[in-house]
């Protein structure tokens, strides 16, 4: 569906370069630039955005680093690094791994992310606290706290903060929000079943103002629930 609107799109007289496509899998994404070409030619569809959520967020990123106190060369960490650096605080703060098991604290700071709550909102909503006494880990927030400082300090995001940095981008800096909403003449979204809040946030903020926003999906094939995906969306 989403191959033949955007062949229709470009024959309408779109730049390709003003269409942004998004899925969920590198695979998917360079299926859907294959049947593209095959329909328009190579040279029609140059400058289009195609690609996964994290792919062209991680390229505006990337281009407005600086606005974020980054360089344009930051590092990503991948699950390895992250899981690494999270067992370095833990030892070093002195805490039990059987209570606070490396896999769980990772699991709950990409929730966290993934919700938009960063540290310092995290200290003004008491129920996260109340929940992380109840799962016997109360410093929760002193860890997430110590970790978001730790990958600042080292010119480095995680996964994660690709669409979190992005929500916060396009929060703070109402310019550069402006800038993509005019660059981006219309924007497609792949199996949007699968969009968490933070992903659903991005795109209703770069298109609540054109309208121009095509979704296809299937309730019945939603797979990423585990990472806060919802068919609300």
């Amino acid at each position: 569906v989403l191959t033949y609107k955007i062949a229709a799109l470009i024959k309408m007289g779109l730049y390709p370069s003003s269409i942004l496509a998004l899925t969920f899998t590198n695979k998917a994404a360079k299926e859907m630039k294959s049947r593209v070409m095959s329909l328009m030619g190579e040279n029609a569809v140059r400058g289009l955005w195609i690609g996964t959520f994290h792919s062209m967020f991680l390229r505006i990123l990337r281009a407005e680093a600086e606005t974020l106190g980054y360089t344009p060369d930051f590092t990503i960490y991948d699950t390895d690094n992250t899981k690494s650096l999270i067992k370095t605080i833990l030892k070093e703060k002195e805490l039990d791994v059987k209570v606070y098991a490396p896999n769980k604290v990772y699991a709950i700071i990409s929730q966290l992310k993934n919700n938009l709550i960063v540290p310092g909102m995290y200290r003004s909503l008491p129920h996260l606290y109340e929940e992380d006494k109840l799962e016997k880990m109360p410093r929760m927030q002193e860890l997430y706290t110590a970790y978001a400082n730790r990958c600042k300090s080292a010119n480095a995001m995680d996964f994660d903060d690709i669409l979190l940095k992005t929500n916060i981008l396009f929060r703070d800096y109402p310019q550069i929000l402006e800038k993509y909403r005019n660059k981006f003449k219309f924007v497609l979204v792949d199996e949007y079943q699968d969009t968490n809040f933070s992903q659903h946030l991005v795109v209703k903020k770069l298109t609540e103002i054109s309208r121009k926003l095509c979704v296809v999906g299937d309730d019945a094939q939603s797979i990423y629930s585990f990472r806060g995906a919802t068919i609300r969306n």
